[in-house]
């Protein structure tokens, strides 16, 4: 069965051809990083301008990739939810206009379940049930994946995601945009013993994150030693900032793990690229005679051949939209059809 996966949920028009929700014959991606970089960060009316003006050359060069026509294919996926309302609404209107003109099938696909879905592609082995920790720029979750479609949250952070952190503390060094990605590169030279930094807990509930603190605190270290007049070790604020926040991602999933009995464990969204992060849960996962399943990291950032794995289960499951299809902002991983 072959998919054609739509995503435009943020920053990146992609369009891909998936075959049964694991052979990706085509993977298509426009990025807007380069423009963003110029405003620190993605401007959502200039990212929604960008889709509208990609989506049809980025579409048909997935098709001709695939050497597929429309009359091949079996399904249009498209990411409606969540992530910018006006991004999201650009890939939801192409696509309910493809759906109609085909008459084939449109599937809704959540964002977070389609970083999930990444592995399958990677791994074509893995099947649920398995814990999955989705760590992404706005989001942090650690979530029990019971089925292809059926998610129970176990954990959740409590205000900043663990990528929004790396961001905001990247932003306050001076690092450009996008700030993780390099902040991540910087800590490799730097001491991650510099700065104790906090490890925040949620009290009565173990499995959840809470980043905002940390990052005020490295917000704090800078701005005082900037009026002191005192020259800011970077590599070494990075790489104490990126020890801290990635303890307390593996300490939990770890924790998780064990209180659940669960032995297959799985990471997915842009923050699983993060090297200290994929060392640590490596190590962790072999101490405690864990199986690990990480995405290749050209399938960590938003991509629509993710979209198209998830699409295929979704379409196996029944979920069929109608044309009354709209984009939502937030929604649940967890949410029910």
């Amino acid at each position: 069965m072959k998919i054609l996966s739509i995503e435009s949920s943020c920053d990146e028009t992609a369009a891909a051809v998936v075959e049964d929700g694991r052979e990706v014959l085509s993977s298509v991606i426009a990025s807007q990083v380069e423009e963003h970089k110029l405003y620190g960060g993605v401007v959502p009316e200039i990212a929604s301008r960008r889709h509208a003006e990609s989506i049809v050359g980025v579409v048909s060069e997935a098709l001709s990739k695939a050497d597929t026509t429309l009359d091949d294919i079996d399904a249009i996926a498209v990411t409606h939810a969540p992530g910018l309302i006006g991004a999201l609404l650009v890939g939801v209107n192409f696509a309910k206009g493809l759906s109609l003109s085909t008459k084939k099938p449109l599937v809704p696909v959540h964002h977070l379940r389609s970083h999930i879905a990444a592995n399958y592609i990677s791994h074509k082995e893995l099947k649920p049930p398995f814990l999955c920790l989705v760590v992404s720029g706005g989001h942090s979750h650690i979530v029990m994946v019971e089925s292809y479609t059926k998610m129970r949250i176990i954990g959740r952070t409590r205000d900043d995601a663990a990528g929004e952190a790396f961001d905001k503390a990247a932003r306050t060094m001076g690092i450009p945009y996008p700030g993780g990605i390099m902040l991540d590169k910087i800590a490799e030279n730097g001491n991650d013993d510099a700065f104790k930094l906090p490890r925040p807990k949620v009290d009565d509930a173990p499995y959840d994150f809470s980043f905002s603190g940390l990052k005020t605190a490295v917000i704090n270290i800078i701005h005082n030693m900037e009026q002191k007049g005192e020259s800011v070790p970077v590599e070494d604020v990075c790489a104490s900032f990126r020890k801290a926040v990635v303890s307390c991602l593996t300490e939990n999933f770890i924790k998780a793990a064990k209180d659940l009995g669960v032995k297959t464990l799985v990471t997915a969204g842009g923050v699983s690229a993060n090297s200290l992060l994929r060392h640590k849960l490596e190590k962790a996962c072999k101490e405690n005679d864990f199986e690990l399943y990480m995405p290749q990291l050209s399938l960590c950032g938003d991509n629509a051949a993710m979209v198209g794995s998830q699409g295929y289960y979704e379409y196996l499951s029944g979920n069929i939209a109608e044309l009354d299809l709209n984009a939502v902002a937030t929604l649940p991983i967890d949410y029910r059809e």
